[in-house]
């Protein structure tokens, strides 16, 4: 089938990036943007999305329904769009770009399977299309994952891993574990060398062993709370990952309580674009202890 009219649920930081990739391939992309925030709003009619009224209308023209929503969300909104599927009679695509583990993904399909839609897992590495100079790669695995193939192209990769629902999500899992999980760790380490009084102990000794890491805590440790928020579920994914293969998932279940700390500080309220890139981490992590929960 021909891809004419792609839903994107919904046009945040990667949503936007990924629907005006689609939309400059010249296939129409429509949103719901009723009932979400000024920031969402502002999102979708700068990559000029057509807002649709709501949930049935969108299913009933879109092709091909994209889910890209903060992890914690993603069930509760293929549920939502699977009660219209079978409330119309029409069953899009349903293809989920989220980050969740495997065994979320498989839960996913059933329910948008019991309304009739076929199911693409999907997991998104990079910067959103035309953040940066290397291509966004879209892992995709399922019996019909094929038909996305089309959507490659214009800042973006489609990379084809077989029928297996749940394979692309493991990819962006496992892949997680790592950035994201050494960002919390580093942060973590960089946070306990303040609040026990050895942070220029510590800096002189990085700068002159791990040279790497102190450059990494820098550019991260002050950019870290525009994200952490939306990073506590996905780090909650990660850990459930981890399990269903018998590893710890006490790792990753530690990176959301440290996210969780990040989300409390006033920081928080910043965006990836609205960053005071001027803050240093030095001035940045006193903030973070005295947002810490001390044991009594």
């Amino acid at each position: 089938m021909t891809l004419k009219t792609v839903a994107i649920l919904s046009p945040g930081d990667m949503g936007e990036g990924v629907g005006a990739s689609i939309k400059g391939q010249e296939i129409d992309v429509i949103t719901v943007l009723a009932g979400r925030s000024a920031e969402t709003r502002m999102r979708g009619a700068r990559a000029g999305f057509r807002d649709v009224a709501d949930i049935d209308a969108l299913v009933t023209e879109a092709d091909l329904v994209m889910s890209i929503m903060p992890p914690e969300l993603a069930e509760g909104l293929a549920a939502d769009v699977a009660a219209a599927m079978t409330r119309i009679g029409q069953s899009p695509t349903f293809v989920d770009m989220n980050a969740i583990a495997p065994t979320t993904a498989r839960r996913i399909a059933k329910t948008v399977g019991a309304a009739g839609a076929d199911y693409i897992d999907g997991g998104i590495i990079g910067w959103a299309p035309g953040k940066s100079d290397s291509d966004t790669r879209l892992y995709v695995s399922g019996p019909n994952a094929s038909m996305l193939d089309q959507l490659d192209g214009n800042g973006k990769r489609i990379i084809q891993l077989g029928d297996e629902i749940g394979r692309a999500s493991a990819v962006k899992m496992v892949y997680a574990s790592v950035t994201k999980g050494t960002d919390s760790l580093l942060t973590a380490a960089y946070t306990a060398s303040e609040a026990l009084g050895i942070r220029d102990i510590m800096e002189a000794e990085w700068s002159a062993s791990q040279a790497a890491a102190l450059a990494r805590m820098g550019h991260r440790v002050p950019a870290l709370p525009a994200d952490a928020g939306r990073w506590i579920g996905e780090m909650e994914q990660i850990a459930e990952t981890y399990a269903s293969v018998g590893l710890t998932p006490n790792y990753h279940k530690g990176a959301a309580d440290l996210y969780r700390l990040l989300d409390r500080t006033p920081f928080s309220a910043e965006t990836r674009e609205t960053i005071d890139r001027s803050r240093t981490m030095q001035d940045t992590v006193k903030v973070y202890v005295q947002h810490l929960e001390k044991p009594e």
